[in-house]
């Protein structure tokens, strides 16, 4: 037997580390660390995946964003349906191969674009129709034809597919959205195909009503999937109102699987959600706020566009290691802001990728250490401290 066991134990461990798992290392309060082993690779956690919307993070090659310390990509299903089409993707060897991308990569099932286009779609039990918004073509997108999509992509993690519930909404209207998401959850998993490695996500719905948020999460549970999100926030209900839901909702979600908040956020919000027991967080807040002159700094959030910048040698955060701040100036962010160079855009997002991966590494490191809570403190104080004291100006 001993024997037997030991000629076994490599394929054991191989399996160990193909097989899709979450992995819980400390936590601290409702604070969790963490580790997602995937078929592509491994995810710290708490983690904030870079929105790639349509193969690529704007403005950005892959290998830098990995240099920021990403692991995870999200691609969105909706955009590469359309255009250039799931089909061709597959063909020229998956989403992986086709934006030079090795790590993990989330896609989105297209659900929260069925709710922004509003005026462009029909949704039935079956499924959505809706126009593109590019050249008006008539798509169908169904749960089936979502998870055959994102198997095509090749998507390490699968996000069923589900209505956006728009806030505000009714108890009636959040319920029945609800519900309907959930037989969408349930199509979803009978269509996703299981590989090794690879998993679909369950996306709890319910708006901002604990009975509906609790319904919606023993229903996922019968489902057993292998991980588990928080869809329906960050659509116009507030901060506040998003973490008084947090509140309640979080700890309906199975302790042992990982749990995504869907397109959040600022870096109040991931540290407070993170203190709520969130391991996941996406959004286009960092690269759309670098493209437009926006840089998020460990003293707050700064505009490159104001002229108090314009003699200002030193760094936009003395704090950072990426190369905005360690080979360029803030006067000179401003000057390429200013003149509308590409390169202003680029050297912003760089830094703010690089500090949201800063902070979700620090606070990684503050839940390993036990002192999340000084972490939030001192965090807050900091954001709310304001920036550095101006440069003289030299009027010319």
């Amino acid at each position: 037997m001993a024997i037997a066991a030991c000629l076994n134990a490599p394929a054991r461990l191989k399996k160990l580390m193909t097989e899709f798992r979450y992995e819980l290392l400390a936590t601290d309060g409702k604070a969790r660390l963490g580790r997602i082993h995937t078929a592509h690779g491994v995810i710290d956690t708490p983690a904030f995946m870079p929105v790639g919307t349509a193969a690529t993070v704007k403005g950005m090659l892959p290998e830098n964003v990995a240099d920021t310390g990403a692991q995870i990509l999200l691609g969105n299903t909706y955009h590469l349906m359309l255009r250039p089409g799931a089909e061709r993707i597959a063909r020229l060897g998956g989403l992986h191969k086709f934006m030079n991308w090795d790590k993990p990569i989330l896609t989105d099932s297209g659900g929260y674009q069925v709710m922004s286009l509003s005026k462009l779609r029909k949704i039935t039990e079956d499924g959505v129709t809706f126009k593109s918004h590019i050249d008006g073509r008539k798509f169908a997108l169904s749960p089936e034809r979502s998870m055959e999509i994102q198997h095509l992509l090749g998507s390490t993690i699968t996000m069923a597919f589900d209505e956006c519930t728009p806030f505000p909404a009714t108890e009636q209207q959040a319920a029945d959205s609800m519900r309907m998401s959930m037989r969408w959850a349930k199509r979803s998993k009978d269509a996703f195909v299981n590989r090794e490695g690879y998993a679909l996500y369950g996306i709890q719905q319910g708006s901002v009503f604990e009975n509906l948020r609790r319904e919606s999460s023993e229903k996922l549970t019968e489902l057993d999937l292998p991980g588990h999100s928080v869809g329906g926030l960050a659509v116009g209900e507030g901060q506040q109102i998003m973490f008084d839901t947090l509140d309640f909702c979080v700890d309906m979600l199975p302790a042992n699987k990982p749990r995504y908040l869907m397109g959040v956020g600022k870096p109040s919000d991931l540290v407070g959600a993170v203190m709520r027991g969130i391991d996941q967080f996406d959004c286009v807040l960092p690269t759309r706020s670098g493209r437009n002159a926006q840089g998020f700094t460990h003293r707050g959030t700064l505009n490159l566009k104001n002229g108090r910048h314009r003699d200002d040698d030193r760094p936009l955060d003395d704090q950072c290691n990426c190369p905005a701040c360690t080979k360029y100036s803030r006067a000179y962010l401003h000057h390429l802001i200013k003149a509308g160079e590409i390169l202003g855009a680029v050297l912003l997002t760089w830094h703010n990728l690089a500090y949201y991966q800063d902070l979700m590494a620090d606070m990684r490191e503050a839940i390993a250490e036990g002192r999340m809570d000084a972490f939030a403190r001192d965090f807050h104080a900091a954001q709310e401290g304001g920036d550095i004291d101006p440069m003289p100006i030299i009027e010319d």
